[in-house]
Formats: C-alpha cells, sequence, structure tokens
C-alpha cells in the first residue's frame, strides 16, 4: 500500500495479505541496490534469524520468497514509531525507559538462548507498537552463535553501527558473543 521506511539496500512497505485478510509489513530488497551474493546472503540471514524467534517483543517473519526476481519478506506490521522518533522528544521518563529496557532485554536473552545474536541494537531496530511496547526489529546483521556461544565472522569485517557497536565488535573481531548485543542495550 505505502513505503513506510528505507535503509541503504532495502524498503519496507505497509501491504494487504489478502490470504490471510490482515495488514503485514513486507522487507524487499531495492532494485538499484544491485545485490550481490553477500547482501543476498544476509537478506536470507535475517529472515531465517527472525523467522526462528517466537516472541512477543521481536517482530515476527512469516514467509520469504521471490517475486519477478526481486526477494523479499513478510512479516508483522507494528504501526508505531521506533524508539529512535521517540527518543527525538527528549528524554523518556525513567519508568518508561525501564520498561522498554527490561522488554528488549528480555527479547534478546531469548533470541541468545536460541542461538541468535543481533549485532545491531539501537534505538532504531526497536518498534512501539500502540499498546507502547517495544519489538526488536531489523535483524539485517544477525549471526548464528556456534556452540561455545560465541559468533565467527568469517572475514572479520566490522558491521553494526559505530555509537552501538562493542569494543570487540567495531575492532573486527572474529569471535563475538552475547556481551556485543549486551553493549548495544
Amino acid at each position: 500500500l505505502y513505503e513506510l521506511g528505507r535503509g541503504g539496500m532495502g524498503v519496507v512497505f505497509k501491504a494487504r495479505d489478502l490470504k490471510l485478510h490482515r495488514f503485514v509489513a513486507v522487507k524487499m530488497i531495492l532494485p538499484a541496490a544491485m545485490p550481490d551474493e553477500t547482501d543476498l546472503e544476509r537478506f536470507h540471514t535475517e529472515a531465517s534469524a527472525a523467522a526462528g524467534l517466537n516472541h512477543p517483543n521481536i517482530v515476527a517473519v512469516h514467509a520469504v520468497g521471490q517475486e519477478d526476481g526481486r526477494w523479499y519478506y513478510c512479516m508483522d506490521l507494528i504501526e508505531g514509531p521506533s524508539l529512535a522518533k521517540r527518543l527525538a522528544g527528549g528524554p523518556l521518563p525513567s519508568r518508561t525507559a525501564a520498561r522498554y529496557l527490561a522488554d528488549v532485554a528480555r527479547a534478546i536473552d531469548y533470541a541468545h538462548r536460541r542461538g541468535v545474536l543481533h549485532r545491531d541494537l539501537k534505538p532504531a531496530n526497536i518498534l512501539l507498537d500502540g499498546d507502547d511496547r517495544p519489538h526488536v526489529a531489523d535483524f539485517g546483521l544477525a549471526k548464528q552463535m556456534s556452540a561455545g556461544g560465541a559468533g565467527q565472522t568469517r572475514t572479520g569485517a566490522v558491521l553494526g553501527t559505530p555509537s552501538y557497536m562493542s569494543p570487540e565488535q567495531a575492532s573486527g573481531s572474529k569471535r563475538i558473543g552475547p556481551a556485543c548485543d549486551i553493549y548495544g542495550l
């Protein structure tokens, strides 16, 4: 129906699921982005990491597909603003901030217990719903952790948002773990 937002590689639209008669969000890779194999792998990692997580404070992914050569995935529609937009109006009341942090921390703990690192926790990736509940979104930099509890970044590339990166993530360390998300919190 209309565009909700966009980033460097993707765009998110509000759409109507005609089969289930509900509104959803659909994320697509921008055609102008000309994604390479690494970009497509990251897109699929994001979709599969989020799809494997069923938590009330994580945006649920319902389907992944391709239409006319363009990859997309369908997820819950969270109609409220991001935490970043909410913070633009000034500091939050302390009880509200503590409630958001507790809900997001529980969601990230849930993801960690299922072997998923987010690696890009920041206010722009926390969406607030109509009941003022936070939802973790954008698992675009998600990483599966090994059995030992740390994720191995193949290239040692620095991925994430500098202001929210843990020191080991910012240094390009190949071994990162739950501490990187805790730092982002």
